[in-house]
């Protein structure tokens, strides 16, 4: 572990996901990637769907998110989403499942389906399987 670290929560509402002492933090921000390094000023900032990738003892991590909001003061991390799952605990056959699901419900078009939900279902489903590594070419 380096010298200095910053301590990161990633938070849902059911449960603490973890909460560990790292080196550096990569989060999806609305606007784009945000880099965090320890002793980074404080910082609010709202997150997109994507990927939270952090380092530890120098192995990288990833951690799928589904937005929310990251605050950063005092080398003291958080990420409030409601949705997170490190890359370890994502069922890559029920992700696969829920994305082949999203892009057919988008193909038909039926008007009893809502297209912004499905097309955020499809984006949660896509990241999750890009969390755990696993092969997305014929879901996109």
């Amino acid at each position: 572990m380096a010298e200095r670290a910053i301590t990161l929560e990633v938070i849902t509402p059911e449960r603490v996901v973890f909460r560990e002492e790292v080196d550096s933090l990569i989060v999806p921000g609305a606007e784009g990637l945000l880099g965090v390094l320890p002793d980074h000023a404080p910082m609010v900032a709202a997150l997109k769907i994507g990927i939270l990738t952090y380092r530890k003892n120098g192995e990288k991590r990833r951690v799928a998110v589904a937005g929310g909001f990251f605050e950063v003061a005092d080398n003291h991390a958080v990420v409030l989403s409601d949705a997170a799952e490190r890359a370890e605990e994502i069922d890559v056959v029920r992700a696969r499942a829920a994305a082949e699901r999203a892009r057919r419900r988008l193909a038909e078009r039926d008007a009893n389906w809502d297209f912004e939900r499905a097309r955020a279902a499809l984006n949660r489903a896509l990241n999750r399987l890009r969390a755990a590594g696993a092969d997305t070419g014929d879901l996109v």
